[in-house]
């Protein structure tokens, strides 16, 4: 059962979209869903290759990575160092983006994609959010369902 405390703990706010112009219907909440024998633990938003993706939030791009999973990745963490945001399967990233670049929320960091275990036929961006633990580790955190967070977003853009 869930406590109290935990029920009531603050749930970050995405400023922007991560890809501009989409809506609410274009999102599916595929957070529970299995997804090559893991958890999905986040939201997959198709968009053709090479589409813009921006920074949700201002804050810092903490680690840029290539990995088997997630292919072409950003890791980037709010102002207060609370929050990470995750984008993966990038086709690439913005000219001169670098780990310890400050952003501003809707700058764009990378273009969508199908790298890593992405299939080929099927670009898109692969969106996470965790909460940060004290140790502030980009490969650390408890995983935030981004739908509710997107979806309070654009009906709010409206």
């Amino acid at each position: 059962m869930m406590s109290a405390a935990f029920a009531m703990m603050a749930v970050p706010t995405i400023k922007v979209s991560p890809i501009a112009g989409i809506a609410v219907k274009d999102l599916h909440d595929s957070f529970n869903e299995m997804h090559h024998g893991h958890p999905h633990e986040a939201i997959d938003i198709v968009e053709p290759r090479s589409t813009p993706v921006r920074a949700v939030v201002d804050g810092t791009i903490k680690k840029i990575f290539l990995s088997r999973r997630g292919g072409k990745t950003i890791y980037e963490f709010d102002r207060a160092e609370a929050y990470c945001y995750y984008y993966a399967h990038l086709d690439g990233y913005a000219s001169g983006l670098h780990e310890g670049q400050r952003v501003s929320a809707g700058e764009v960091i990378g273009y969508t994609g199908s790298t890593g275990n992405a299939s080929s036929d099927a670009p898109h961006l692969h969106f996470a959010v965790y909460e940060l633990g004290p140790d502030k580790h980009w490969w650390q955190g408890r995983a935030l369902d981004p739908y509710p967070m997107l979806k309070k977003l654009l009906q709010n853009d409206r």
